[in-house]
């Protein structure tokens, strides 16, 4: 039988670690190409202060790059310790975009991570321009080719179950690559890392603002910030829309459970903008309805509807009967009797087989399971609505107002009035943490939504893990807490530290930059101890 503590124990170690992980990534996307248009700046202007902010920023994303790639290479090798059945099941189709992104995208981004760093006395503007191009280029093909296997677990496109090898196999690079939720998904996750990089630049700069410190240097930069998130916040709102009508169309029990939508609606369907899932009742209690607004968003229709909780399990019970008659002739074919009726009773019930697997749980001998283990089955197709149903309403929350504070920013620095709207600039300092708190209940959202499957519709989590002892996996998950703790304070004391020292440290002694205009003034910057002061 399964040991579900093993199974928990395994899901909570890899979900910390990529909660952990996902810290990071989001910074490293957005900043590379805040750094790219500073430097684009530098070079066409020729401006010093460009440079310096280019340099400055950049030493803040080295740091967060480098606790990223640590922790991002921990999470690859839990797919060999913690998930071995999971990893020989669809090695041949989850591996290819994971060894095309270390041999590809995550190379090109190390390689000239080295020359942003190094390069600045060895080479031109121009090519060190360029390297630094390339570095965000590969930061961002990173993220796009683990996001095209991740969505290949949401939506198993291009692939089959081979029942003699008893794997899943690729029968299409190319609709692996081109798979809708994947395109949606990377879009929407690097416009939610540029959120990420200019909400952190625009706070650090707004702390400068309010200090009254390095003047020339924080407007300039929040400049940038203001204008880069403004419109990276609306990609995500956007791409949010069209990420709702994708998981409308392929995973409809995810959309029904971050509803809370238990029962079919006539069409359109209300939008519940806030309320109390109760699965008991399957009701939402205390709910406040916008109407018609899920309908539009999901099917893009007035007509179509969407699908509830309660009619999806009528159809999740339809495909786990099916499912056994899959397994029933899995066994069959295994035993070497592959007569045609056979085979063609296989090919005929495969799509099922992930939801007769799901009696795994209850059942060896999944053919024979009765009425109450159908059942329990059908419960467990079904992923657990009220922290979808918060997490959802928390990102969205968190996205709107951050839309709010960057329309502020970016109208105000366009007036050049932001010096005088320090109420602004103190809500945009202690709005830091809001993109974090938007990316991580997204990822929730994300992966919580595929629940009970490892691979969407395909096989279940519980017989994805690896044979381990219970205490292996519960003392390498502490080990994995504390060592995170401590590179997590390692990082937060680094930022900290060059935040507050400011980009006076990029100079010895004090330089000069003449008055522009009125409207923007650029002071003096010195490293003095009273400008390392705060």
């Amino acid at each position: 039988m399964i040991n579900e503590t093993l199974v928990e124990l395994s899901r909570w170690q890899f979900a910390i670690t990529a909660l952990f992980h996902f810290l990071f990534v989001p910074l490293t996307i957005g900043m590379s190409w805040i750094l790219v248009i500073m430097e684009v700046v530098y070079v066409i202007t020729g401006r010093e202060i460009y440079r310096d902010m280019t340099k400055f920023w950049g030493k803040l994303f080295g740091i967060n790059f480098a606790l990223g790639v640590a922790t991002g290479l921990t999470m690859e090798f839990e797919f060999g310790t913690n998930w071995a059945y999971f990893s020989h099941y669809v090695g041949d189709v989850f591996g290819a975009p994971l060894a095309i992104e270390s041999l590809m995208a995550f190379f090109l981004e190390s390689t000239f991570v080295g020359m942003f760093f190094l390069g600045w006395d060895r080479l031109t503007k121009r090519q060190h321009l360029a390297g630094t191009f390339l570095m965000a280029l590969g930061t961002n093909l990173s993220a796009l080719w683990i996001l095209i296997g991740n969505a290949w677990m949401q939506n198993p496109v291009g692939s089959e179950f081979n029942f003699e090898t008893m794997r899943m196999e690729m029968t299409s690079f190319s609709q692996l690559i081109f798979n809708p939720v994947a395109q949606v998904k990377f879009i929407h996750t690097a416009a939610a890392g540029y959120v990420a990089g200019a909400m952190f630049v625009m706070s650090i700069s707004s702390y400068y603002i309010l200090k009254g410190r390095d003047l020339p240097f924080a407007k300039r930069s929040f400049a940038v910030a203001s204008g880069f998130g403004l419109a990276a916040i609306l990609s995500v709102l956007v791409l949010g829309d069209e990420s709702g009508y994708e998981a409308g169309a392929v995973q409809k029990v995810k959309l029904a459970a971050i509803e809370a939508e238990y029962h079919t609606e006539q069409a359109p369907a209300d939008f519940t903008l806030i309320g109390i899932p109760n699965d008991k009742e399957m009701h939402t209690d205390y709910a406040i309805k916008i109407p018609y607004a899920l309908g539009i968003i999901a099917t893009r229709s007035l007509d179509k509807q969407v699908i509830g909780i309660s009619d999806l399990k009528k159809d999740h019970e339809v495909r786990i009967r099916n499912g056994i008659l899959a397994y029933d002739y899995l066994l069959k074919l295994q035993a070497g009797d592959k007569t045609k009726e056979n085979l063609t009773g296989f090919d005929d019930t495969k799509q099922d087989l992930g939801y007769g697997l799901l009696l795994k749980r209850y059942t060896e001998n999944v053919i024979d399971a009765n009425e109450e283990q159908i059942s329990m089955a059908v419960d467990d197709s079904i992923p657990p609505v009220a922290p979808l149903f918060f997490a959802f309403r928390i990102m969205v929350g968190s996205g709107i107002t951050m839309l709010l504070l960057f329309v502020l920013a970016f109208y105000f620095n366009a007036k050049r009035v932001i010096e005088q709207k320090r109420w602004l600039l103190k809500a945009i300092l202690f709005a830091l943490p809001l993109p974090w708190v938007a990316i991580e209940t997204g990822w929730l959202v994300a992966e919580l939504g595929r629940q009970p499957w490892s691979i969407s519709e395909v096989f279940p989590t519980f017989l994805s893990v690896s044979n381990l002892a219970v205490s292996d996996v519960l003392t390498s998950m502490i080990a994995f807490i504390s060592v995170y703790l401590i590179l997590f304070v390692i990082e937060m004391y680094l930022m900290i530290k060059f935040a507050r020292i400011g980009p006076s440290s990029l100079h010895t002694g004090r330089y000069h930059f003449e008055q522009e205009s009125d409207a923007s003034p650029l002071l003096h910057l010195s490293t003095t101890k009273e400008s390392l002061n705060v």
